[in-house]
C-alpha cells in the first residue's frame, strides 16, 4: 500500500464514536463521517480532498457516487462480502477490501430460518393463525434431509454447522473441487442434484455464476425439492423456477432475486410454496459489532501503514 505523506491520515468512516467504543485512535488519525445519507456537498473540503482510507456506509445504494470526489484515496473498505460490482469504479491506484465474515452467522441464521419456516409451513401457519383456522397437518423435516450448499466458502461452513446440529446431511459444492475437504466441483451438479432434498445458493454475482442456476439445474432436483438463495438473485433464473413453482413441483424460499427489488405484482410473489424477503440476510444485530471491529482494525492498520485484511484482487 502506498505510504501516506500527510503526517494526518485522514479516513471516512459511516459511524461516529467508533474511539468510544473501541479505544481512542491513534495520534495521526483525522475521522470524517459519511453515513450515505446526507448529501456528500456537506463534508467539509479536506475530507474529500484529503480522505486516504474510505469505509463505504452498508446497504446504501449508490454510494460509491463519492468515489470520483475522493482524489487522494488508496484504500476503500466495503462492509458487504460481494464487492464485484465496485470493481469497474474504483479509482487507479487503490485497493478493494471486502466484509468477508462479518456476515456468516446472520446469513447462515437466515438461511437456516428459511429452511425451517419451508420444511415446517411456517406460513401456513401464520395465514392459519390470522384467519382464526385451526387445521394441524404434519410436514416436511430439516433432520434427515440432505441439503446442497452451492458456493461453501466461509458463510456456507457458518450454514453448514447449523444444519449438522439439526440433524440433516450436507453436500458442499464450490467452483472447483477440494477433494481434502469433501467440496464437490460445481460440474458435478447433475450427478449430485437428483439427490438432495434442499438447495442454497450462496454464490457470488460475477459473470461465471450469473444465471448459472437454471432451467436444466432446476429441473433436475427431485419433486417437492427446496431452492433457498441467499446469495446473489441473478445467480438464480427467475423465470426458470417460476415454472417449475407454478407447476407444484418445486419449492422456494429466497431472500434475494431478480429483478430486486421484486415488483410488488410479480408473479412469484404469489405463488404457493413460494417465502421471500427482502434481502436481509446479512443485516441481523450481530453485523454491527463485528463490523465496527473490522473498521476499527483497518484504520489502526492504514495509520501505522501496515497491510490491511480482506483484500479483494483485481482481475
Amino acid at each position: 500500500m502506498p505510504e501516506t505523506t500527510d503526517p494526518a491520515v485522514h479516513v471516512l468512516l459511516p459511524w461516529n464514536g467508533l474511539d468510544e467504543r473501541h479505544g481512542p485512535w491513534p495520534s495521526n488519525v483525522r475521522v470524517h463521517v459519511w453515513d450515505g445519507h446526507t448529501p456528500e456537498d456537506e463534508l467539509p473540503a479536506d475530507a474529500l480532498e484529503s480522505t486516504g482510507l474510505w469505509v463505504m456506509p452498508y446497504a446504501v445504494p449508490g454510494a460509491e457516487r463519492l468515489l470520483p470526489r475522493l482524489p487522494a484515496v488508496r484504500a476503500v473498505q466495503s462492509l458487504s462480502a460481494g464487492v464485484e460490482k465496485l470493481l469497474p469504479v474504483m479509482p487507479e491506484g487503490a485497493k478493494l477490501y471486502n466484509g468477508r465474515g462479518l456476515h456468516d452467522a446472520s446469513t447462515a441464521e437466515h438461511a437456516l430460518g428459511l429452511i425451517l419456516a419451508a420444511q415446517r409451513d411456517l406460513p401456513r401457519w401464520v395465514a392459519d393463525q390470522q384467519a382464526g383456522r385451526w387445521e394441524p397437518h404434519f410436514t416436511r423435516s430439516l433432520a434427515g434431509s440432505r441439503v446442497a450448499v452451492i458456493g461453501y466458502g466461509s458463510i456456507g461452513e457458518a450454514l453448514e454447522r447449523r444444519l449438522l446440529a439439526c440433524e440433516a446431511e450436507v453436500v458442499r459444492v464450490a467452483r472447483r473441487s477440494r477433494p481434502e475437504e469433501d467440496v464437490h466441483p460445481v460440474t458435478a451438479l447433475p450427478d449430485l442434484l437428483p439427490e438432495v432434498d434442499i438447495v442454497v445458493l450462496v454464490l457470488p454475482e460475477t459473470p461465471a455464476t450469473s444465471g448459472m442456476f437454471g432451467a436444466d439445474e432446476l429441473a433436475a432436483l427431485p419433486d417437492g425439492a427446496l431452492v433457498v438463495n441467499v446469495g446473489r438473485g441473478r445467480t438464480l433464473e427467475t423465470g426458470a423456477l417460476l415454472e417449475e413453482v407454478r407447476r407444484g413441483r418445486l419449492r422456494a424460499a429466497l431472500d434475494v432475486t431478480d429483478p430486486e427489488p421484486l415488483p410488488g405484482d410479480h408473479p412469484l410473489r404469489g405463488q404457493p410454496g413460494v417465502l421471500i424477503t427482502p434481502h436481509v440476510a446479512g443485516g441481523s444485530a450481530t453485523f454491527r459489532p463485528r463490523a465496527e471491529r473490522l473498521v476499527v482494525e483497518q484504520v489502526r492498520r492504514y495509520a501505522a501503514g501496515e497491510p490491511l485484511v480482506n483484500a479483494f484482487p483485481r482481475p
